[in-house]
């Protein structure tokens, strides 16, 4: 799925009735009061699509979460939609930690400008929202420029970027960049479909302020060897976002050990946010809270 259509693909698509084999976990783990070691979080785009955005979080909170990830869904609010969703996350207990929906990308030489002007407005929403982290992208493979050039390329843009938010702080919080890959199956197109590369893309740019997304659904598909990377990258990694493959569902459903990942994460004494990125296979609410169990369980 591309993110950036997701809103015309949920309203075709339908959850299946297939029971995800995560609600077998007793009803007393997912009341649990056992605190995370990690922050737990939820990308709106993929719940509770058919519900008013004030009613999405609300169903985020039942759920068990009290972070919640955007992609841009404030792009075209008034001035009162703004005041209307600061005063029902601030009700309910939501924060936002983190959004997407830059339409420039980083690895692009003719559109860096675009770039840097589009992350400066950028932040005046996500100051008024209190989100203090946009997830960036590198955008496609450019015709005639080579891979060498666009890596250096995404470096470059990404210390021109690091300077505008350098010690820029929101709700309390630095202002964060996070390079995200895309898998080749997804974007056949896309500069950065390998977590090798963004990361050393990040390393170069060498600004605490700019951080690596480690989608472990992307990687899975792209590259595989997801708890090496852990292991040696965790100082880099800002932003965990979860799906199990194929499918894009819960943990559990498909190939992936979550139960490994979060133990090495417990391990490795990691402090930043993992966010569910997953297409409930059930009812969104069950499987949102026995995900959150999962996580917990191995805290």
């Amino acid at each position: 799925m591309n993110r950036r259509s997701f809103t015309q693909v949920l309203a075709t698509a339908a959850l299946t009735a297939v029971a995800s084999p995560l609600q077998a976990i007793p009803a007393a783990a997912l009341s649990t009061s056992k605190a995370s070691p990690f922050q737990l979080s939820v990308m709106l785009w993929t719940v509770f699509t058919d519900l008013p955005f004030e009613d999405r979080l609300a169903m985020v909170a039942e759920s068990g979460y009290t972070n919640v990830e955007l992609v841009g869904e404030y792009r075209n609010w008034s001035a009162e939609d703004f005041a209307r969703a600061n005063r029902a996350r601030k009700r309910i207990g939501i924060k936002f930690d983190a959004t997407a929906g830059l339409s420039h990308g980083v690895a692009n030489p003719d559109t860096r400008d675009a770039f840097l002007a589009e992350l400066t407005q950028a932040l005046v929403p996500m100051e008024t929202l209190g989100c203090p982290a946009m997830i960036v992208l590198s955008g496609n493979v450019v015709p005639d420029v080579t891979r060498e050039a666009q890596h250096q390329i995404s470096i470059e843009t990404l210390k021109r970027a690091a300077a505008l938010v350098e010690g820029r702080q929101i709700d309390g919080q630095p202002v964060r960049l996070l390079l995200e890959c895309i898998d080749p199956e997804e974007n056949p197109k896309y500069f950065l479909t390998s977590a090798a590369e963004a990361i050393e893309i990040v390393r170069q740019v060498n600004h605490p302020q700019v951080q690596f997304l480690y989608d472990i659904f992307h990687e899975q598909i792209a590259e595989g060897n997801l708890i090496e990377k852990l292991e040696m990258h965790i100082d880099l990694i800002g932003l965990i976002h979860v799906a199990d493959v194929p499918g894009r569902h819960e943990p559990g459903t498909g190939e992936i050990n979550y139960t490994n990942i979060y133990r090495k994460l417990a391990q490795l004494n990691y402090r930043r946010t993992v966010a569910m990125e997953f297409k409930p296979s059930a009812d969104p609410v069950a499987t949102l809270r026995a995900a959150k169990a999962l996580a917990l369980s191995q805290g």
